[in-house]
């Protein structure tokens, strides 16, 4: 008889066993834990397609306050009109969340992915819906609002179904000699509702982002989205309420506001909101932080960045200025987290200006939400047309202190009459000028040239910033790029790589000064969106905690002083004799 023994496996056929194991495994534990999704069904909105009789495009109406007027940044035309929460109104829509948060904070984690794997479910198969609404709401092109809108927010809903559950377990924690009779933990306590403020850059993803997380651990959620990206709002929200009713729980746990600051200061104020949840511009998050100090409630500040892109000498152009490319321009530069700064190494810095202006050149920009014609559009249009004047007077300002415009620097007026900015490169960029200091937030590539290859020269002009959200080093050296990025001072860091941070919701998501405080997503995030008690019980029924007679009222202080002294001896004297002698000082006492 003859025995075939079959060959090793090859590595990629391993690690493919290993990703086909691995995914038949969370199949069957997401079969087990969670209840059948369902299946809703929402009508996405219908962009009206005429202008009213304004040259302006005002989304306020003079004549009608009580709405907001929406237009598309990519085509200027009249999407339709939304209705306004006036900051009156504000803290009965909170009351309404809470009072149903009361139940939704009872239902368990299963019924929770319930809801959750049916938003997956219409998301997934309402891909193409969802990107033509961003398209039409923010004018960012179908391929951005597939990666940055759907994409994160399926990944998110992912990981909150598959580890979310584990992240808000209750938490052992050790105790110490003295308290061995005892067992300590930390429970993760829903904190009731909380307050979003939401920016307009991914009118889809910031919307849902912190339902998500704040449904999933229990609360309430009331989010208050940009006026500048209200018209899509009205849909989300209906995706979300009729997820929840489909699967038998009360829509009011979620609300949401549509309006200007004074609605967004009332919701910091609003006594029924327990947390507040701020994205936007830091002299904003500082309005937001004054309006919640004189209620003591805590916020979360996600403020932006300045993102440097390090390249360093041993790189190999062709592979990383596809990185650069994506890092600047993608969603038109507008990203908390989008690279601002580019620093090249002097030994690669003209070869990579050459590769990267030719590629910029050819980038075609234009209106998005065009039909078939969008599909040939790599850079779209810039959400609101006064960013348009931040860019050039920052543009403005680096070219009178020496900077180089390359290609671009203009408002592009080829695209129609949408809000649209030239993608720009510019050269011979230095920390005094306003746009290394500065939130673009727009397609503009500033690139550093790093003199004699310095990796410390390198790190000083990066850290030469007042943001530190992200930042990514590429080198041929793989220490090398840690060991620069480990020097950098900001909430986040990839080596190789760029933006996967946000991809791994298991990651914390957040950074330092100007780029705020505190964070969102990962185990972090989750628990930061609940109430972190400290609980201690009795390890064993009737054992319990006395207190001892030198410590009980009236006191003997002599005896007492002595009785303590003895016992810390007993616990952290060093030495064995000090212990023995704390023994008999506690008998003396006791």
């Amino acid at each position: 008889m003859t025995v075939t023994v079959p060959p090793p496996l090859t590595i990629l056929q391993y690690i493919a066993t290993l990703w086909v194991g691995y995914f038949v495994m969370t199949f069957l534990v997401r079969l087990v834990s969670t209840l059948p999704s369902k299946t809703i069904s929402v009508s996405p909105p219908v962009p009206l397609g005429t202008t009213p009789p304004t040259k302006s495009n005002n989304i306020r109406n003079e004549k009608n306050k009580s709405v907001v007027e929406c237009y598309s940044p990519s085509t200027g035309s009249y999407l339709g009109a939304v209705n306004l929460t006036a900051p009156k109104d504000v803290d009965a829509l909170c009351l309404l969340a809470k009072n149903s948060q009361k139940a939704w904070s009872k239902t368990t984690f299963r019924q929770r992915r319930q809801v959750l794997m049916t938003l997956q479910k219409y998301i997934t198969s309402h891909t193409a819906e969802i990107c033509e609404v961003c398209c039409h709401d923010s004018g960012k092109t179908m391929l951005d609002a597939l990666m940055g809108e759907v994409l994160t927010t399926a990944e998110k809903i992912s990981t909150l179904c598959e580890r979310g559950e584990v992240w808000l377990e209750k938490e052992k924690r050790p105790v110490n000699m003295m308290m061995l009779h005892k067992t300590a933990y930390v429970e993760y306590v829903p904190l009731g509702v909380l307050g979003v403020i939401a920016p307009w850059n991914y009118p889809f993803c910031n919307f849902m982002n912190h339902i998500l997380s704040g449904l999933f651990s229990g609360n309430g959620v009331v989010v208050k989205v940009s006026e500048h990206t209200s018209w899509s709002s009205e849909y989300f929200v209906d995706i979300v309420k009729k997820a929840l009713v489909v699967c038998g729980h009360d829509p009011e746990v979620v609300q949401l506001l549509v309006g200007f600051g004074d609605s967004g200061a009332a919701l910091v104020a609003s006594p029924n909101v327990d947390k507040i949840i701020f994205t936007g511009s830091p002299n904003v998050g500082r309005l937001v932080m004054g309006g919640a100090a004189p209620h003591l409630k805590p916020v979360v500040l996600e403020l932006g960045g300045k993102d440097p892109m390090i390249f360093c000498d041993d790189v190999t152009l062709s592979s990383v200025v596809p990185w650069a490319m994506r890092g600047v321009f993608q969603n038109c530069g507008q990203n908390c987290c989008g690279v601002e700064r580019v620093f090249v190494y002097e030994s690669i810095h003209d070869e990579f200006v050459a590769t990267i202006v030719k590629a910029v050149k050819d980038l075609r920009q234009g209106a998005t939400c065009n039909g078939e014609e969008s599909n040939d559009i790599d850079c779209g249009a810039m959400v609101m047309k006064e960013q348009l004047n931040i860019i050039q007077d920052l543009v403005d300002d680096a070219v009178s202190k020496g900077a180089v415009i390359e290609v671009g620097g203009k408002p592009n007026t080829n695209c129609g009459p949408g809000n649209f900015y030239q993608p720009t490169v510019l050269t011979n960029v230095t920390g005094n000028m306003r746009i290394s200091q500065e939130e673009v937030f727009g397609p503009v590539m500033c690139v550093v040239k790093v003199l004699n290859n310095d990796d410390d020269l390198c790190i000083e002009m990066v850290n030469d910033c007042p943001f530190g959200l992200g930042a990514s080093c590429y080198s041929g050296d793989q220490r090398r790029a840690e060991k620069i990025g480990s020097k950098i001072r900001s909430g986040m860091f990839t080596a190789n790589d760029f933006g996967v941070n946000y991809l791994i919701q298991s990651l914390p998501f957040g950074g330092v000064n100007e780029s705020g405080f505190d964070r969102f997503a990962g185990p972090e995030g989750l628990r930061g969106c609940c109430l972190q008690r400290s609980v201690v019980v009795d390890r064993i029924p009737g054992v319990r905690t006395s207190i001892p007679p030198p410590f009980s009222y009236p006191i003997d202080g002599r005896r007492a002083m002595g009785f303590g002294d003895g016992l810390i001896n007993l616990f952290y004297n060093e030495t064995l004799w000090g212990k023995v002698m704390a023994v008999f000082k506690i008998i003396k006492n006791a």
